[in-house]
C-alpha cells in the first residue's frame, strides 16, 4: 500500500548517512546474509535511508560496488507477511514474465525480520518508460483466473487482505473487499460514522454501478505508480497484493494519488483495450483503496473517500 511508500524514480537525491534505527546488531546480521548470499565478505559502505517515503523502516545500503533494499518488519506476523510478498512477486514473474527485484533472504533480527532484496537502479522517467510500465501492467491482466479471489489471503500494505474466491466480481468486491475494509477503518476510529452509512449504501447499488461481469485476470492488487520501479533493463514490480479480478481496479490505482501522463495508457493499450465505460467506474474501484489509507494513515484521506462516493450516491 504506497500511499507513503517510497519511490525510487520520485526521489532524485537521497541522503548519505548513519541508518539511526539499523542497531549494531541488525547491521551484523544483514552483513553475513548478503555475505553469504555473494559467497564473499560484504560490508556496508554507504547507507541511504527510506523510511521518510514509506509506511515501514527501510533502507537500500551498499558496499561500494554491490547494493542493496531491506524492510524492517516488528509485527508479529511479519514472516508471514514477508513470505506473501515474495510469493506474489514470483507469481507475477512466473505467470506473467514481467521483471521483478532478485530476493536475497528473509533474516531474523531483534524484534523483527528484515526482508533483503537486491537493489534496483533507477532511471528518471520519460514517455518511454511510462509506456513500459502500462505494458507490464498490461501483460500481468493477459493471465486469466477461473474465478475472482486467490488460493491464499494475503496483505494489502500492513493490513490483511481476504481473497476467498468468488464467481461473481459484484459479490467479491463486496464482501471481501468493500465490507472488510469500512469496518477496518471504523474500528481505527478515523472513519466516521455518515461516510460508514455511505458506503453501506453504495453496496446495495453495486450490481447496477460494477458493469458487466468481468473476466477474471491476475492483478498486482496494489499497482499505485511507485509499486513500479523503471530501470534501464525496463519495468520493475515490488508490493503486490495479488489476486484474480477486474482489470479495472488496477487502472484505477495507478493514478489515484498522482497523476500520470497518457503514455502509460498507450502502453497498456497497445498490448489490451480498455473499456470504455472504465472512466465512469474508477472512483469506484478507488473506494477500498481510500478506506484503507483511512484505516491506516489517518484521517487525512477522508476528502478523497468522500468524494469518490459522492460520485455514486
Amino acid at each position: 500500500m504506497n500511499m507513503a511508500t517510497f519511490d525510487l524514480n520520485g526521489i532524485p537525491q537521497i541522503r548519505l548517512g548513519p541508518i539511526k534505527w539499523l542497531t549494531s546488531p541488525m547491521r551484523a546480521s544483514l552483513e553475513n546474509a548478503v555475505s553469504r548470499y555473494r559467497g564473499c565478505r560484504w560490508r556496508i559502505r554507504d547507507e541511504r535511508d527510506l523510511s521518510e517515503f514509506a509506511c515501514h523502516h527501510c533502507a537500500i545500503v551498499a558496499d561500494g560496488s554491490f547494493a542493496v533494499f531491506f524492510k524492517y518488519n516488528e509485527a508479529a506476523e511479519a514472516r508471514r507477511q514477508f513470505e506473501v510478498e515474495l510469493d506474489g512477486l514470483q507469481t507475477l514473474a512466473n505467470k506473467a514474465g514481467v521483471l521483478i527485484p532478485q530476493p536475497i533472504d528473509i533474516v531474523p533480527v531483534e524484534e523483527g525480520l528484515l526482508l533483503v532484496m537486491e537493489a534496483l537502479e533507477a532511471v528518471e522517467r520519460g514517455d518511454h518508460q511510462w509506456k513500459q510500465m502500462g505494458a507490464t501492467l498490461a501483460r500481468i491482466h493477459c493471465v486469466k483466473g477461473t474465478c475472482h479471489g486467490y488460493e491464499t489471503n494475503g496483505y494489502f500494505g500492513p493490513l490483511e487482505q481476504d481473497n476467498k474466491p468468488a464467481q461473481n466480481w459484484t459479490t467479491f468486491f463486496r464482501e471481501r473487499r468493500l465490507l472488510p475494509l469500512v469496518k477496518t477503518a471504523l474500528d481505527s476510529g478515523n472513519l466516521p460514522s455518515a461516510v460508514v452509512s455511505d458506503v453501506e449504501d453504495l453496496t446495495t447499488r453495486l450490481s447496477e454501478l460494477c458493469g458487466p461481469d468481468p473476466v477474471p485476470v491476475l492483478l498486482h492488487g496494489d499497482a499505485q505508480q511507485n509499486n513500479f520501479i523503471s530501470t534501464a533493463a525496463g519495468a520493475f514490480v515490488i508490493d503486490p497484493a495479488v489476486y484474480y479480478g477486474s482489470a479495472e481496479t488496477d487502472l484505477a490505482l495507478i493514478d489515484s494519488f498522482q497523476p500520470v501522463p497518457e503514455a502509460f495508457f498507450d502502453g497498456y493499450r497497445e498490448e489490451l483495450p480498455i473499456d470504455s465505460g472504465f472512466s465512469e467506474r474508477r472512483d469506484l474501484w478507488r473506494i477500498p483503496l481510500y478506506l484503507a489509507a483511512v484505516a491506516h494513515e489517518g484521517p487525512m484521506h477522508l476528502n478523497r473517500l468522500i468524494d469518490a462516493l459522492k460520485t455514486y450516491l
